[in-house]
């Protein structure tokens, strides 16, 4: 009986007790009521109130739509009692799989399990859509919480036989590994032997990504070659060529499959020419090992094709040599240097250095970062890496560098293709009177193989930052200028120059980076350290980039890929998502029937894991008709109407791009897409519809 009760019934009694001795109360006695007639009068039999189940307590944790909820039995424990906990893992993710995972253990001090198999620490694969179930006994270990007093019986909770719950899949799925993990640490607190206590798991799922379905048929074969910083060449008669680092080339009528002519490049450099080339470096290795990242143009005024070579030699002993012929695969005749580096004053007459410079000693800016102090690179470019372009008026202009003093830029005379003597430069922070006019870098920050092409009404300077090999971040990175030699800034109006050295590779908000390392579930590997890129604009106004990119296999293997460029609405270019196959933009499919539905997104974001050769993988949106976007972020999206525009806002962020029809890479298979940049972020998204 509750004690409220009690204490009513109590006073009751002793109200009728007082009246019956002639206390101070009323006299007036109270009839006793006919049987059987009820009193209205009368006080009630108090009931006893029903106890208050203990329905346990939980806790649930989510991360990336995965989540783990930890749940007991009761809220509170008498010390010795046993203590039934049950651990659930939900997958909610579309694409992604949880793989088999072991349970790490974090409980309050005290707490073990009953016996060996009271504490289950294994996790089955988890598909989307499934849950699991495991369930444990602990118990207080009585050293901790003793016993004082009679210990409530223990009622194991009733669970289904099924741990899936009834969810587990049937189908075979077929997997693909990544580098991406999760990691959840669900608990729940409770109360044991009159102390508050703690069951807490620590699980760190890896995640498997779900293959994308399709036939055989659909599969295009596609036939890649290997080019290190491929330079890109339109011949007048279609054939497209790429030139790249240590004498290589290839060939292609469609920038999807290509043929390699290395054996055949080789051999249109004679023994005469060789030796020529290697005057100035003098590399003790074989001839075509230190010849790096040529870029190829048609010089109309000599009517001659002009090939100009990096030559890389020791103690930044480098030059950038043309050679000419009257073919896109030569034979080539030497015709000589534009520009030497890693001279001193013993050899410094060599170069062209004393023509240039007008002086018969060596300046002491050369002396005092130069090359017998190890210095040179603190102020002066490596001569390599050459990008050679003609302007809207004619103008024939060389940007050159890597890495330490940053990248410069030239102007070559059009009539011979080398330097041209009668243009001078300052000498100040970001100009040498030899050098020329520095445009990007600078301090020994990252940042080399610059290109520079004119798209739409701006020059555009692609550079790349990070180490080359796989595991070392190489990474594009755009920027523009209404004139070919700069300035150069980025959409946020950062300038590509550096005054100081700090670490840039994943950098945030210093050029827009066009795409980092990702992965499609079509891929068999993901893509990493794409880079050494060149561009064009072809015959039909398409606008192209292409690079060389390696992939999460392990080894430094590399293909080159061409991708289209776009401009969007502000002017800023995005590059599509998938490997070009002859698509166009064409506003007519841009409808909201045609683009409403279920997407796979990539948000290129900054902080990826190079080192562990991670990429960024899927997440799933909904664009909805109503334009607004839900799944995996929540925001907005719509079309320009009359155009091929569209903006898709995501958590706040508003990407401006453009929407097409493009073939899935390496299928037959067509979707819609997107490919957008951050208004305030420059990051780029690509988003391709799923066609299952």
């Amino acid at each position: 009986m509750k004690k409220k009760f009690l204490g009513i019934f109590l006073a009751a009694s002793i109200c009728v007790a007082l009246a019956a001795c002639g206390g101070d109360t009323k006299t007036d006695i109270i009839p006793t009521p006919d049987a059987g007639v009820a009193d209205a009068t009368a006080t009630p039999e108090p009931t006893e109130a029903a106890p208050a189940v203990d329905e346990g307590t939980s806790n649930t944790m989510t991360e990336d739509m995965f989540s783990i909820t930890v749940s007991t039995n009761k809220t509170s424990y008498e010390a010795g009692e046993t203590i039934y906990y049950t651990i659930k893992v939900e997958n909610n993710h579309e694409l992604y799989i949880l793989n088999k995972s072991t349970i790490e253990y974090k409980n309050s001090a005290g707490l073990k399990a009953v016996n060996n198999l009271s504490m289950p620490k294994e996790l089955p694969q988890i598909f989307y859509g499934e849950s699991y179930e495991i369930h444990g006994e602990l118990i207080g270990n009585e050293s901790t919480f003793p016993v004082t007093g009679e210990v409530p019986a223990s009622v194991a909770p009733e669970y289904s036989a099924d741990p899936y719950n009834g969810t587990q899949t049937t189908e075979k799925i077929s997997v693909l590994k990544t580098n991406k993990t999760v990691t959840l640490r669900p608990f729940v607190e409770f109360i044991y032997g009159g102390e508050k206590v703690m069951v807490r798991a620590v699980v760190e799922f890896t995640l498997g990504m779900e293959k994308e379905k399709f036939g055989l048929s659909e599969h295009v074969g596609v036939k890649r070659t290997t080019c290190h910083d491929p330079s890109i060449f339109k011949d007048f008669d279609g054939t497209y060529y790429i030139y790249g680092t240590h004498m290589t080339q290839s060939s292609s009528k469609d920038l999807v499959n290509w043929e390699k002519l290395d054996h055949v490049w080789k051999n249109a450099f004679d023994a005469a020419t060789r030796d020529k080339i290697k005057e100035w470096n003098k590399d003790s290795g074989s001839w075509e090992s230190y010849l790096w990242a040529p870029d190829m143009i048609y010089n109309e005024a000599m009517g001659k094709y002009c090939y100009y070579l990096s030559a890389n030699g020791d103690t930044w002993k480098s030059n950038i040599v043309l050679l000419t012929s009257d073919s896109a695969n030569g034979p080539f005749e030497y015709v000589g240097s534009i520009v030497y580096g890693g001279f001193d004053e013993t050899n410094w007459t060599q170069t062209d250095a004393d023509e240039v410079l007008g002086t018969t000693e060596l300046p002491q800016r050369y002396i005092k970062n130069g090359i017998k102090n190890g210095k040179w690179g603190d102020e002066w470019p490596n001569c390599i890496d050459p990008t050679v372009f003609y302007d809207d008026e004619g103008k024939l202009w060389m940007a050159y560098g890597s890495w330490s003093g940053g990248i410069f830029m030239l102007e070559l005379d059009e009539q011979t293709g080398l330097r041209d003597y009668s243009v001078g430069y300052d000498t100040d922070a970001h100009s040498d009177a030899y050098f020329g006019k520095k445009i990007a870098g600078g301090k020994y920050v990252s940042g080399e193989a610059s290109y520079i092409e004119k798209i739409g009404d701006y020059y555009w300077l692609f550079i790349s930052y990070g180490g080359l090999e796989a595991k070392s971040g190489y990474n594009v990175r755009v920027y523009r200028s209404e004139n070919p030699d700069g300035p150069y800034v980025d959409a946020l109006g950062n300038s590509a120059l550096y005054d100081k050295y700090v670490f840039n590779y994943n950098q945030v908000n210093k050029g827009v980076r066009l795409f980092g390392g990702y992965r499609w579930r079509t891929f068999g590997q993901g893509e990493v350290a794409q880079g050494h890129n060149s561009a064009f604009v072809d015959d039909d106004g398409r606008a192209h980039i292409v690079y060389h990119t390696r992939t999460t296999d392990g080894t430094e293997g590399h293909t080159v890929r061409v991708h289209q460029l776009f401009l969007n609405k502000e002017g800023w270019l995005v590059a599509s998502p998938y490997a070009t196959a002859e698509e166009k933009l064409d506003a007519s499919v841009c409808t909201v029937e045609n683009f409403t539905g279920k997407y796979e997104v990539i948000l290129h974001e900054l902080d990826i894991d190079y080192e562990n050769l991670d990429v960024k993988t899927p997440e799933v949106i909904y664009l909805n008709a109503d334009g607004t976007v839900t799944g995996y972020y929540e925001g907005s999206w719509s079309l320009e109407e009359g155009t091929s525009y569209i903006n898709v806002t995501l958590n706040g962020v508003t990407y401006s791009g453009v929407a097409l029809e493009m073939n899935v890479e390496n299928l037959t298979r067509k979707t819609f897409v997107f490919t957008a940049l951050g208004k305030e972020n420059q990051l780029t998204l690509w988003g391709s519809k799923m066609t299952e």
